[in-house]
């Protein structure tokens, strides 16, 4: 049977046919829907939402020491945080295949960097399959499996956003069965001391040559002769712009890129006139291929930042200038905070206080965009917190006003770690907890904070307040970011305080169909209305203006903030 499926859909297919038994991910675009799909359609399969992407790795070795098969799955940058365990993990002894799922995101569609996480493979010594298709994502995953227990290795699977989401017609296979659990036990090739890790790492040496001479005969590689006039090795979504943009030239393609099989390599380079290595981001490919003394060209040509299509790779190859996106006759469009956003009514609050305000990875890094122009720092998740603690350190008590935003989701992720750091070292900061009950920025997935697992299944509904005084933060607060003038105390009290301090702002993101409209649907009157755009520095998209008047628009949805904050009067309830 054949159906259509983007590759995200495809990879959790593949995870079905493969027998796997457990899946865990923290939610990040593009890599999201993979976790979801598994959820919602291969019921055998025990999904879940961890609290970040170290946790969800740890989980999934812990499924795989039973023998069981096992998934992670995560963002390219969400490898960062599960890299503790992943530089270890191939000590290890592998029972069930143990399969990390990278999601790279060339052109940074949704992401803080655009680092290519093929360096992590190389950097853990484990296979790297890289797909072309949905079908090779499904393909590739049931495969990944297969290495993985045959070598005794984690498998990375290495998508980029336009596999991730782009759609192909995908052959469907029948599901192998899940493999029994059983409990053993192996401390001197689990227990990582120093002794045991010391034995293991020929142990990898020897696994990485095997891993080579079998790239060299796997399928996954392959040489498709043609012209010879020109041949191009390429990988992932690159070998599909590369073979559109040269549909007669030859290729070597890829699909297990590391280990790099070196013979074939020099087998194809032999048949070849001019070799060129088309890969996206990083010369990972034609550094190793040029590291065997085999002359290629790449990237002196190729792109290093964004991503590729067939015209830029044409005229890369050709010598021509890459073409550039021609400028749109269209007004800029920045993304917004929705209407009625809660978080917008907190950043407002926090801005009157003139605090600086350290961000963090969410909904909310959107405040830094005119006209909030409210977020003054964003690293990487949970280090809004930590941003502050330091500043305030630096200064003496109460001499700065310092603040940091961050996400519930976000907080259980790599704020809790912060939060106890301010308060072991006494930091002046106030911290705001934006707590909208979701994972609201890669599509409302839920997180320990709701107290709803992904099947829906009812759990722990971890209780913030208590959790925040339980780290020593000796002024904590809830409020309603709607109350924008009590929210404004709040925030000038607790900046008073001269400690560390806590703001919960509590109101449901306005997207979740369990959310209950603040109120009805507001207008301007136009004979009340100064014209003096108060309500504009809110940056609502419902707020315009109509001359020298303020106007809502049909987005209102009614939660009266820029009505709080109108100095005139001028806004109300609609008929």
């Amino acid at each position: 049977m054949k159906k259509i499926l983007s590759g995200n859909e495809a990879v959790a297919r593949g995870a079905f046919e493969a027998g796997v038994s457990f899946a865990a991910a923290y939610p990040g675009t593009p890599s999201t829907e993979i976790l979801e799909t598994i959820s919602e359609l291969y019921k055998d399969i025990h999904a879940e939402w961890a609290p970040n992407e170290k946790v969800a790795l740890e989980a999934a070795v812990g499924a795989s020491y039973t023998g069981a098969r096992a998934l992670a799955v995560m963002k390219h940058v969400g490898v960062n945080v599960a890299a503790d365990p992943l530089m270890t993990l191939p000590y290890t002894l592998v029972r069930g295949g143990i399969v990390l799922v990278s999601a790279d995101d060339p052109e940074l569609f949704s992401s803080q960097n655009e680092q290519d996480n093929r360096h992590y493979a190389r950097f853990a010594k484990i296979a790297l399959l890289e797909p072309s298709s949905s079908q090779e994502a499904k393909d590739f995953t049931v495969e990944a499996f297969k290495i993985s227990e045959e070598f005794g290795t984690p498998v990375m699977l290495r998508t980029t956003t336009r596999i991730s989401h782009s759609m192909g017609v995908v052959e469907l296979g029948e599901a192998s069965p899940m493999k029994a659990p059983t409990l053993e036990r192996h401390p001197a090739e689990w227990v990582m001391l120093p002794a045991n890790a010391r034995r293991r790492h020929p142990v990898i040496e020897e696994r990485i040559l095997a891993l080579k001479k079998f790239a060299e005969t796997t399928p996954l590689n392959r040489i498709e002769m043609s012209d010879a006039s020109l041949g191009i090795i390429a990988s992932g979504v690159a070998y599909q712009y590369a073979k559109e943009a040269f549909p007669n030239a030859s290729f070597l393609k890829l699909g297990m890129p590391y280990p790099l099989p070196e013979r074939l390599v020099r087998d194809f380079a032999s048949r070849v006139k001019d070799l060129w290595i088309i890969e996206e981001l990083d010369p990972f490919v034609e550094e190793m291929v040029k590291a065997l003394g085999i002359p290629c060209r790449g990237k002196e040509r190729v792109p290093l930042c964004g991503e590729l299509n067939p015209d830029i790779v044409k005229a890369a190859v050709l010598g021509l200038e890459i073409p550039r996106p021609a400028p749109q006759a269209l007004p800029p469009r920045p993304p917004s905070m929705c209407p009625g956003c809660p978080h917008r009514a907190m950043l407002y609050a926090l801005k009157r206080n003139k605090c600086f305000i350290a961000g963090d990875i969410g909904c909310y890094t959107l405040g830094f965009l005119p006209p909030l122009d409210a977020i003054d720092t964003c690293l990487c998740m949970g280090a809004g917190i930590n941003h502050a603690h330091g500043m305030s350190k630096v200064f003496g008590p109460g001499e700065q006003k310092i603040a940091a935003v961050i996400g519930d989701s976000t907080f259980f992720h790599s704020g809790i770690t912060g939060l106890a750091n301010l308060a072991y070292n006494s930091g002046c900061a106030l911290v705001v907890i934006l707590d909208n009950r979701t994972t609201a920025m890669t599509g409302s997935q839920n997180h320990p904070g709701t107290g709803v697992t992904i099947s829906g299944e009812k759990t722990t509904d971890i209780d913030l307040e208590s959790l925040v005084k339980a780290l020593g933060i000796p002024w904590v607060r809830t409020v309603n970011p709607y109350a924008v003038n009590e929210t404004r105390q709040a925030v000038k009290e607790a900046l008073d305080s001269k400690g560390p301090a806590v703001i919960i702002s509590r109101a449901p993101c306005v997207l979740l169909k369990t959310r209950a409209v603040p109120g009805t649907v507001l207008e301007v009157d136009p004979e009340t209305c100064t014209g003096c755009k108060v309500c504009i520095s809110l940056g609502c998209p419902a707020l315009e203006f109509d001359g020298e008047k303020a106007h809502i628009n049909g987005v209102c949805v009614g939660c009266n903030v820029c009505a709080e904050i109108c100095p005139a009067g001028a806004i109300g309830g609609g008929s």
